[in-house]
């Protein structure tokens, strides 16, 4: 009886320990571990982008701290690439994407780069019910949904709004020189002959990588063109040969008299820099320049800088937007919706757009927490009609695009027109 007594104990606490260990292991298992496959969630999120710069770094930080302060169990890691203006970045995340390690999510522009190229090549999860969940659907411009979107659905969130089509100028330069800013084409050449006879040179420019000029170019293809019109090239809708694209040409020609003679050496923050010391008058670049005038080189908004649309664009709006999005197979999906939401939020946008110099794509964010240049930007943003950007892979696929560059840093060279405009036809054979 005592030997049997002893064995029903000893099976009794058998059954218990086994018991509270199959309860202990279900109760400890990641929450996304499971037969649903919601990934590892204590695999850390690693944000791809690059964003290193002054200005677009503080913004990123600002994001990943907001992050951090909400889900502090969740491993976080700013894995930024330098250099190229996105180009080293573009091309470390090329390799990742086709080796299957991508990012947990990454920096993207939204349009062609995202839609014809991610999406298109099946590396991308569908944020549909995404936006569903979190009350999206009418928290940005439809035309912004529509840039994140291809075939219906929907791929990326949009953290930001750039305008690429600005003119900053040195406003006591201006002042001391009794210049108005300029916005047509005439008022610009007027302004740029004025300096340049006081020994100042009139335009900026930094393009040490290609990329600043086409974005130079782009502007003033909008200028001359018009949206309507601007999107046709895009689409093999305008040729390259027709008259007013090649008055664009010839006018970003005329452009490139008033430029620099060290821009080949020079980036685009140099370019901006000139501007700031007074060397340089003006400069073209997208409102990631402001982020850098004001965080970096501690300028004040109309005070020692000012701004207006580039030349023939005024009503215009030269769209970039920075998005992030949810890659196939990575090891924690629901950490990186959980990041999307942050970043998709009013705190999220807030936090990061006046340190980088963008506005909110929300349509519902705090306009007491942007300067005067941001309120007056997200009063364009509404008014305005959209262009999607060429040189920051909104308008045209990348092939296109470096294409584009390749034939704009021989023009700006050798300027010659009828060179220029045959070799953008013959690119433009990738359109159609």
């Amino acid at each position: 009886m005592k030997k049997s007594f002893l064995l029903s104990l000893f099976l009794f606490f058998t059954l218990i320990v086994s018991a509270c260990s199959s309860n202990s292991s279900t109760e400890e298992k990641p929450e996304g571990n499971n037969e649903e496959g919601g990934g590892d969630t204590s695999a850390p999120l690693d944000i791809f982008s690059w964003w290193t710069g002054a200005g677009e770094e503080d913004g990123l930080k600002a994001l990943l701290a907001l992050f951090e302060e909400k889900y502090p169990d969740v491993p976080i890691e700013n894995a930024a690439v330098a250099g190229g203006a996105g180009t080293n970045a573009k091309a470390v995340l090329a390799s990742r994407m086709q080796g299957d390690d991508p990012p947990a999510t990454f920096q993207v522009h939204g349009g062609a780069e995202l839609n014809e190229g991610w999406v298109a090549a099946g590396k991308m999860e569908t944020l549909n019910d995404f936006y569903e969940a979190e009350g999206l659907n009418d928290k940005f411009p439809q035309d912004l949904i529509d840039m994140v979107s291809k075939d219906g659905d929907i791929y990326s969130v949009p953290v930001n709004i750039h305008r690429g089509n600005v003119l900053w100028y040195n406003k006591k330069v201006f002042e001391d020189n009794g210049l108005e800013a300029p916005t047509t084409f005439d008022e610009f050449f007027e302004v740029a002959d004025a300096l340049k006879a006081k020994g100042i040179t009139p335009l900026a420019l930094g393009d040490k990588e290609p990329w600043t000029a086409t974005h130079l170019y782009e502007t003033v293809l909008l200028g001359v063109l018009g949206t309507e019109d601007y999107g046709k090239l895009w689409t093999g809708e305008l040729a390259f040969d027709d008259a007013k694209v090649v008055e664009a040409t010839e006018t970003f020609k005329k452009m490139l008299s008033y430029i620099n003679d060290d821009h080949s050496s020079r980036n685009w923050q140099d370019a901006s820099q000139l501007v700031a010391n007074g060397e340089a008058a003006m400069n073209v670049m997208g409102d990631w320049a402001k982020g850098y005038l004001v965080n970096d080189l501690k300028l004040a908004v109309n005070e020692d800088f000012g701004y207006v649309p580039t030349p023939g664009t005024e009503g215009l709006f030269m769209v970039i937007t920075d998005t992030f999005g949810l890659p196939k197979g990575v090891d924690n999906p629901e950490g990186v919706k959980k990041f999307l939401s942050v970043l998709a939020s009013v705190g999220g946008q807030d936090a990061f757009n006046p340190l980088k110099g963008s506005i909110p794509a929300r349509v519902d964010a705090d306009v007491t927490k942007y300067d005067q240049y941001g309120k007056d930007t997200m009063v364009d943003f509404k008014a305005a009609k959209l262009a999607p950007s060429l040189a920051h892979g909104s308008a045209a696929s990348e092939g296109f695009l470096t294409k584009v560059n390749q034939n704009i840093n021989i023009f700006v060279t050798q300027q010659n027109t009828d060179q220029f405009t045959k070799e953008m036809i013959s690119a433009a054979a990738e359109l159609k």
